[in-house]
């Protein structure tokens, strides 16, 4: 997986520059995220790797399965994958271009695992209190961890904020061992 990192890190870099460059992050962002996820289904895995299916067969495909929604600089992008055979790293290409996109805009993503679910005003609220405390704007992805009991645990890049229920009953624990 590293190995995968290392070798999208090129391609990330160049489609955020040029995308920078055309102030359309958020197009490249969105098409990445298309081409990723037709490159993961196991039918085109199959495509991929197949010997028979030249280059320009595979770029037909890909492209034709992608759409017209492709600008002729992400058909290129596309085109130097194919070639280069990097077909296969594009959900790293995606995720590393989406953290450049991220650090770039000021925003950091978040995962806020909660007991039960929350109402629009209180996630609200949320969000809003900690897009103070981290002054960057949050991308927040929530689920629904049952055992967490009751509260909320937050997570932002490195940093975990557990105010569950359950993280407050293990911190009891490990204080009373003490």
């Amino acid at each position: 997986m590293a190995e995968n990192v290392t070798i999208a890190r090129p391609y990330a870099d160049a489609a955020f520059k040029l995308a920078k460059g055309q102030g359309a992050l958020g197009p490249w962002s969105d098409a990445l995220e298309k081409l990723a996820q037709i490159v993961v289904d196991p039918a085109m895995r199959e495509c991929i790797n197949d010997p028979k299916l030249s280059a320009d067969q595979l770029y037909g495909l890909i492209t034709g399965i992608a759409g017209a929604e492709l600008s002729a600089d992400q058909q290129n992008f596309v085109r130097v994958l194919v070639e280069n055979e990097r077909l296969q790293v594009l959900p790293e290409i995606r995720d590393l271009f989406v953290d450049l996109k991220n650090q770039q805009e000021g925003v950091c993503e978040a995962q806020i695992a909660s007991a039960f679910p929350l109402d629009d005003a209180t996630l609200a609220a949320l969000v809003a209190d900690l897009e103070a405390k981290f002054k960057a704007k949050l991308q927040v992805t929530v689920t629904i961890d049952p055992e967490l009991i009751g509260g909320v645990r937050v997570t932002i890049g490195d940093e975990v904020i557990d105010a569950s229920v359950r993280g407050k009953l293990a911190n009891m624990a490990a204080a009373l061992k003490n």
